[in-house]
């Protein structure tokens, strides 16, 4: 590694970082949008637990991350002034509430599924300021990278709502259509976020991120795609093709997130405004 006026890659983050956000991203989007599509009994059961299951999955690959794991505790520390503390919090908030729910709903309460839905809407928010928090990254301080993340993390928690669509048997012509606008979304605020890193950021991160967005283009019209067909078709076919559409758009999410993390974190570099010149004083000095 070289260090300099040219950007270099990071290494904090590796491959476990990413994970953390394709695992919380998923698990919550699978909560909200399980609440939103008014599952019940067993049903909604399964999800939320799935649900937090990934969530669970994202954040044992950060404290695998550690090289200290037994010091995870200290997360907890600085509420005040970390993003990193608030996802820990609201992780330890969610864990308990999506549990419960889920029990209710197995039990047959009905309404149950709303109740962490906040809870993992205020966790991926903490999770997409965490990124935006390291300043030092062009790639994820960028304004609107909490956007693309929240879009991204609802689109993959509705695709994998209809990848399981199948075996759960929910779902309504309505449903479809807005995980259509979600997709929608998610590639429109990609092109908004990329269109705004233009000229800011390493020539290599830019390339890795490009390479990420042809996936993601491929993710959201073969997906789109699929959906109309589903509709068309309607009865098992529809059931099928819209179980095909989840799988083609969770993959594609999730490889933004890994691409953004492991390949596209450059830093800024530095540059020297004014360089000192012998025998003249600095200006402002005298």
């Amino acid at each position: 590694m070289t260090y300099g006026p040219k950007p270099w890659q990071q290494t904090a983050w590796d491959w476990r970082a990413a994970g953390n956000f394709i695992g919380g991203g998923a698990g919550s989007g699978l909560i909200m949008f399980t609440a939103l599509a008014g599952v019940e009994d067993a049903t909604a059961a399964a999800l939320l637990l799935a649900g937090l299951a990934l969530i669970g999955l994202g954040l044992a690959c950060v404290w695998a991350e550690l090289g200290r794991p037994l010091r995870a505790l200290h997360v907890f520390f600085n509420p005040r002034t970390s993003w990193m503390t608030r996802e820990a919090i609201a992780a330890t908030v969610l864990f308990p509430v999506g549990a419960l729910a889920a029990l209710f709903a197995y039990a047959g309460v009905s309404g149950v599924a709303w109740l962490p839905a906040p809870v993992a809407l205020a966790f991926i928010y903490c999770q997409s300021r965490m990124l935006q928090a390291a300043r030092g990254i062009p790639a994820w301080r960028a304004p609107r990278v909490v956007a693309l993340l929240l879009a991204t993390s609802f689109a993959e928690g509705a695709a994998l709502f209809w990848l399981a669509q199948p075996w759960h048997g929910e779902g309504t012509p309505l449903l479809v259509l807005v995980f259509g606008a979600l997709l929608i979304a998610r590639i429109a605020l990609w092109y908004a976020y990329r269109l705004r890193l233009e000229g800011h950021v390493a020539r290599r991160a830019l390339a890795a991120l490009d390479r990420a967005g042809v996936l993601l283009i491929g993710g959201t019209v073969v997906p789109l795609a699929l959906l109309v067909a589903a509709l068309a078709a309607g009865g098992t076919t529809g059931t099928a093709l819209a179980a095909l559409a989840g799988l083609a758009a969770a993959p594609a999410g999730a490889f933004v997130k890994f691409a953004l993390i492991t390949r596209a974190g450059f830093n800024q570099g530095f540059a020297l405004q004014r360089l000192p010149v012998r025998g003249q004083a600095p200006r402002g000095t005298r």
